[in-house]
């Protein structure tokens, strides 16, 4: 998050880059998976962070794109799901998490993952409402909304959303005072503003 705020600032180079990268890849695992510091389990979200933090600073040509891509493709289930870890946890963030790190990588469609799997897994989340939940039949909310819609948007299948309908219900998350929240009757957080308004923009729905 520090890296991204000071990236979008155009103020990157006032940070240790070169300690940075040089500290992200001691977190590494032989098996291509990075935990959220030395020493700590491989994970696929922070798997993800580590190659979108190479990537804002240019040196993702550094990262053994294949061992990670074998590593992100063993945490797929076969309902097309992934796991975020060893411990089996289920979520439609880690589906986002694992193709938008494939994408990165340019490994999305290099044969590691089945992308259909995993787009109709997303699509399977799917509620009345228009919104995703964690797991099928999981509570829509807009952090899940957008990690799903994230996923198919980069897998393609983006046919799945019903735009009209999700894009109401991302619109009706703002509140008196202007902030927006993640579910019905909950309170307004600067992080939904997050969440709702990236949802919209990738829906071309932003007006």
């Amino acid at each position: 998050w520090g890296r991204c705020a000071m990236a979008t600032l155009g103020a990157l180079e006032q940070m240790d880059c070169e300690g940075v990268a040089a500290w992200l890849l001691r977190c590494q695992h032989p098996c291509g998976g990075f935990g959220g510091d030395e020493g700590h389990d491989p994970h696929l979200l922070y798997t993800l962070s580590a190659v979108q933090i190479m990537c804002l600073l240019g040196r993702e040509r550094e990262l053994d794109g294949e061992r990670i891509a074998r590593y992100v493709a063993n945490l797929q289930r076969p309902d097309g799901s992934f796991v975020g870890d060893e411990w089996g946890e289920v979520d439609t963030r880690f589906t986002y998490c694992a193709l938008s790190c494939l994408n990165l990588l340019d490994q999305l469609h290099g044969g590691h993952v089945d992308v259909d799997k995993a787009t109709a897994f997303v699509a399977r989340c799917r509620n009345f409402d228009g919104g995703f939940g964690v797991t099928p039949g999981g509570e829509s909310h807009a952090g899940q909304i957008f990690t799903a819609v994230g996923a198919l948007a980069i897998g393609g299948a983006l046919h799945h959303v019903e735009s009209d309908v999700l894009g109401w219900w991302l619109c009706e998350r703002q509140t008196a005072g202007g902030g927006l929240n993640g579910r019905p009757e909950k309170l307004q957080d600067v992080c939904y503003s997050w969440w709702v308004l990236s949802a919209l923009a990738v829906l071309g729905r932003l007006e």
